[in-house]
């Protein structure tokens, strides 16, 4: 490691001041920034912790939409929405390991939109709002490829809103020594339609597969994709497993995140 400043604000505004501060960086759980800073890879003169301020903490349900705070941890995610949005407590319960999910939080993994996360299919399979201390933003427009998000410098994520669907699931095919989502798919039933996320596949990071969106809005059933395949072009190649296995294994999640939702 290497010295630097540490703030530790227990307001938004106060986060918000202290981040305009000359080369001063965000800190969630930092279960991505650490191990950045240990590697080199970033060297901030100041982090700013988010893990003190409690309006961005806790999980609550306020007309048909479940408020996750942008501080809370992935275990009090699972916790807070396991009645409410079952789907979505069950993601983040199975985010890394007991460490992982009580240190890493909903904001922080929204923000650094890693190509692997499970947040952003959650976020982008519900549709969701991420708020900001400036602005609403609609996950739709949030996401914008590997690692990229609408954010603007110093604009911290206060809060995510989940509308509610019908029916959900997450199915994740884990990559065991990451516990990252080797190919992870949310699938969403609302009353106006199917969404379907895919998370760990793509080279340009999340994504809306709509060819699978539209056919399960024709009918709400695993076997409605049988016929449906995905280009592999643009997935992920590795030594965890080749573009052409992504594509098959995004075609198996989806299929079953939709029987899933439909037990």
């Amino acid at each position: 490691m290497y010295n630097f400043e540490f703030e530790k604000p227990s307001t938004i505004a106060d986060a918000v001041a202290a981040l305009g501060q000359e080369d001063a960086q965000a800190l969630g759980g930092g279960q991505t920034l650490i191990p950045t800073l240990k590697q080199r890879l970033a060297s901030p003169s100041k982090l700013v912790s988010l893990t003190a301020i409690p309006e961005m903490q806790g999980v609550c349900v306020e007309d048909g939409a479940v408020n996750v705070g942008g501080g809370t941890t992935h275990a009090a995610v699972a916790a807070g929405a396991a009645e409410s949005y079952p789907a979505l407590a069950d993601l983040a319960g199975h985010i890394g390991d007991p460490m992982v999910r009580n240190r890493g939080t909903a904001g922080g993994s929204l923000a650094n939109n890693d190509p692997s996360a499970c947040y952003p299919a959650a976020a982008l399979g519900s549709g969701a709002t991420i708020v900001t201390n400036t602005r609403e933003i609609a996950a739709d427009d949030y996401f914008q490829g590997m690692f990229t998000t609408a954010l603007n410098e110093g604009e911290i994520v206060t809060s995510v809103r989940f509308p509610v669907p019908e029916a959900a699931s997450y199915q994740k095919f884990l990559q065991p020594a990451s516990r990252f989502a080797l190919v992870g798919v949310f699938v969403a039933k609302y009353a106006d339609g199917v969404r379907v996320a895919v998370t760990g596949a793509s080279e340009e990071g999340v994504f809306r597969w709509s060819e699978a969106e539209a056919a399960l809005n024709k009918e709400f059933r695993g076997d409605a994709l049988m016929d449906l395949k995905i280009n592999p072009m643009n997935m992920i190649g590795d030594l965890h497993g080749t573009k052409e296995y992504r594509a098959h294994l995004v075609s198996v999640m989806t299929k079953r995140a939709v029987e899933a939702a439909s037990a």
